[in-house]
């Protein structure tokens, strides 16, 4: 098996291998080469009883692809803690037996590879690698860093940093972008996600991906990487769309935004964005190439403020969704897609019961129905102008009874404190919509009415998407009312963002097939 050639313009998918034993390492090579990975990281100080003569022998005769080999001593964040020379011995011997890449942490480099070039003669490459676990140094002291990395004579260099904010991945794009030498960068944890799956777009050397089954906080999955971001497409003039939210593991979107960007032949990716501080995100990714962002718990109100322009619908709900900054002049435009998916979703459910029951009329079926909603917030308040705006008579209820009040002045309906929905009395054929997170995967027996109240409504709405059928739509569905899952919501309101995210068309049955096969 050659060497697959790392350089500054490619970017390989690499698996890492954390196996306990040579022969599940064997059969987890195989298992990455079949997902799609070009490289496996196999980590020697994670196999049990270790033998380097005859386990780097088994394992490099026997690899079906690449391989980069760590032997990472306990003083770099590693689980070796027997004598130094003879994990030196071990990495030299990985060279010796046909090893692709053998990797040398920093502390020990300068003093190896010197040496080891002036006798060079195998096809190994050398990796120089820094893990940082302090706060992520600045620009500055990252250069300098690198600029020691690269004296070393290595081949390709790898630093690992720890972010405590999203905003500090920027330094890392810098590095990729302007290091003279092949460079694998990024940061660890849920914030570290984006610098694995923007990695391609700077210039990146190795983008990491866990396999199926063993999931790894802040690694995309190989067939993810390979699937929904196709990485090898990614280049510099990538256009970058994401979701600020906190959390974002749920999110749905990149599944089905990537494959309807590429239906389409448009250059962009959208990523998952954990987002703590909304003003240093936008004032740090500033530049055009972020060009879109849809918005998530719990910042639809709160984007607002950093919004040049606002749509009159957001602006009237006071609540956005979507954010486009405009080519022209790179200011950042609100608008707000859940109004009216969240709203048309309900109301073609009612639409299709009285079709299927012969009686279908004309105008809005929630016209002065009592509609009840769970939860004033952002999605909360997208529902409740949406349902004004049919005539509905809205009440509401949240854990904040003053958010509660301040909705229902907005739409001339009701507030009641979120306690009492639990054994609320609706009229008969009201309609219910929660949009809180109660029921949201992971904590999905969670339901804000009681069972024996949800034989008086209608239909019941549930913002939630994660999962599919929501605990509360189990019961609803049961109770004999018409259900309406968030998907349909979900799946709406971004086709509205994708016609503003690209000035195309949405391709609604290619993303309402992406849905119904996916969700």
């Amino acid at each position: 098996m050659g060497v697959v050639n790392i350089t500054k313009n490619t970017t390989m998918i690499c698996a890492p291998l954390m196996a306990q034993s040579v022969e599940q390492v064997l059969s987890n090579m195989y298992q990455a080469k079949a997902e799609g990975a070009d490289v496996v990281e196999i980590r020697l100080d994670c196999i049990n009883n270790f033998q380097p003569g005859k386990d780097l022998e088994i394992i490099l005769t026997k690899k079906p692809l690449p391989v980069l080999i760590v032997y990472r001593p306990k003083w770099a964040g590693g689980l070796y803690e027997g004598d130094e020379h003879k994990r030196l011995e071990a990495l030299h011997l990985a060279e010796d037996l046909g090893a692709d890449y053998v990797d040398f942490e920093l502390k020990v480099a300068s003093n190896i590879l010197g040496k080891q070039y002036s006798s060079h003669q195998s096809g190994t490459r050398f990796i120089v690698s820094c893990n940082l676990d302090c706060e992520t140094p600045s620009e500055e002291d990252l250069g300098d860093l690198v600029s020691r990395m690269q004296s070393t004579g290595a081949d390709i260099i790898k630093l690992v940093v720890s972010v405590n904010d999203i905003t500090e991945i920027a330094r890392i794009f810098q590095l990729l972008s302007h290091c003279q030498v092949p460079i694998i960068a990024y940061s660890v944890g849920e914030r570290g996600l984006v610098s694995q799956l923007l990695s391609p777009k700077f210039n990146g050397a190795l983008v990491y991906g866990s396999l199926k089954g063993t999931p790894v906080l802040g690694l995309p999955t190989v067939e993810s990487l390979r699937q929904t971001y196709k990485v090898e497409h990614i280049n510099a003039d990538t256009k970058v769309f994401g979701l600020i939210s906190k959390p974002v593991g749920h999110s749905k979107g990149p599944i089905l935004h990537n494959p309807t960007f590429r239906h389409v032949n448009y250059n962009g990716i959208y990523v998952p964005m954990f987002v703590d501080d909304l003003k240093k995100f936008f004032s740090t990714y500033s530049s055009p190439d972020f060009a879109g962002f849809s918005v998530g718990f719990p910042y639809k109100e709160a984007v607002m403020k950093f919004c040049d322009e606002v749509h009159p619908l957001a602006q009237a709900i006071a609540a956005v969704n979507t954010i486009i900054r405009r080519p022209s002049d790179g200011k950042l435009i609100g608008y707000n897609t859940d109004c009216e998916a969240s709203i048309t979703a309900i109301e073609d459910a009612i639409k299709e019961r009285g079709y299927k029951n012969g009686t279908a009329s004309f105008g809005s079926p929630l016209a002065g129905r009592m509609f009840v909603l769970a939860g004033a917030g952002g999605a909360g308040r997208a529902l409740a102008f949406g349902a004004k705006s049919r005539g509905a008579r809205v009440v509401i209820f949240d854990i904040d009874f003053e958010r509660a009040k301040s909705l229902a002045s907005d739409v001339m309906g009701a507030a009641q404190p979120f306690e009492d929905i639990l054994n609320f009395q609706p009229e008969k054929g009201a309609i219910l919509a929660n949009a809180t997170p109660l029921g949201m995967h992971p904590n999905t027996d969670r339901v804000p009415v009681s069972e024996e109240t949800l034989r008086d409504y209608q239909l019941v709405f549930d913002a939630v998407y994660t999962p599919r059928k929501t605990r509360l739509l189990k019961d609803a569905e049961a109770a004999g009312a018409i259900i309406v899952s968030g998907v349909e919501m979900f799946l709406r309101q971004a086709i509205g963002q994708f016609n503003l995210f690209t000035g195309k068309e949405a391709p609604k049955e290619f993303m309402r097939e992406i849905v119904l096969a996916k969700f």
